[in-house]
């Protein structure tokens, strides 16, 4: 893994990682285009980069993380599905993250749902993160795991958990950000851990590769999570939806026609 290939996939990550359009899927498919996706670190870098862009969460919310022991245990209580069935199905999780098909398919799915998110909840009753109680983060808890397919987006099933539990969009999106935190760094953990238990170890140029790799998530993540929420309280996720389709569309096609999108 070269360090273009790191700024390019840390720039993806960045932006991607807050909006509803799966940057899990989008590392998928740039890593498989330059070749490098089955390389068992690049499979760890695709996860241990979400920790700068979820940094920027902290850094933009600093306040609330400081607020109250209920807010931590909201997050806890949301985190705990995607913790369950994260360790059950760890093994088949690892072999979609190596399918391209699996990434367009649920691009175009996941699509088409956000073309009508604004009209299937357009009566929200929560429109402060304090009113959020247990049993709804839960619930948005459950909508996360649906996120481990690939071209899912965290993002977007924990955005329209939250729409469907009468969020607001700005609540919901905020609340997905926060509870992308602990979720991030545990998932970051198990697959150092998955990483060392298979007899691989981190050289020194792959340290660097993690750190620039972070760093400039942080950075881009910074600028995309405030130019997100404006741009869903104002417009909505209609213009996501038809993104997602277009973009599901043509890797489905490519793969239909042969190409294994492994040019580089």
């Amino acid at each position: 893994m070269t360090y273009f290939q790191t700024i390019i996939l840390a720039i993806i990550e960045g932006l991607t990682e807050f909006l509803p359009v799966s940057s899990t899927g989008h590392m998928i498919i740039a890593s498989s285009v330059m070749g490098i996706a089955s390389d068992p670190f690049v499979k760890l870098f695709t996860i241990a980069i979400q920790l700068g862009a979820i940094m920027a969460v902290v850094v933009l919310y600093f306040k609330r993380f400081f607020k109250t022991l209920d807010f931590y245990l909201k997050l806890f209580v949301a985190f705990l599905p995607a913790a369950f069935f994260g360790l059950l199905f760890s093994n088949l999780i690892d072999e979609l993250l190596e399918s391209p098909l699996t990434v367009g398919i649920m691009l175009f799915v996941g699509g088409i749902i956000l073309l009508f998110v604004d009209k299937w909840f357009n009566n929200p009753t929560v429109h402060e993160e304090e009113n959020v109680n247990y049993w709804t983060a839960l619930k948005i808890g459950f909508f996360q795991c649906i996120a481990m397919i690939p071209g899912t987006s965290r993002s977007a099933a924990t955005i329209v958990g939250g729409m469907s539990q009468k969020l607001d969009r700005k609540v919901a999106a905020e609340f997905s950000f926060f509870l992308a935190v602990p979720t991030m760094f545990a998932a970051t953990a198990k697959k150092m851990l998955d990483f060392y238990k298979a007899g691989y170890t981190i050289s020194h140029k792959e340290i660097n590769l993690l750190i620039v790799g972070n760093v400039i998530a942080f950075v881009v993540a910074l600028i995309a999570i405030k130019a997100f929420i404006d741009f869903l309280t104002k417009h909505g996720f209609k213009m996501f939806g038809w993104y997602r389709i277009i973009v599901g569309l043509v890797i489905i096609v490519m793969l239909l026609m042969g190409h294994d999108l492994k040019v580089i």
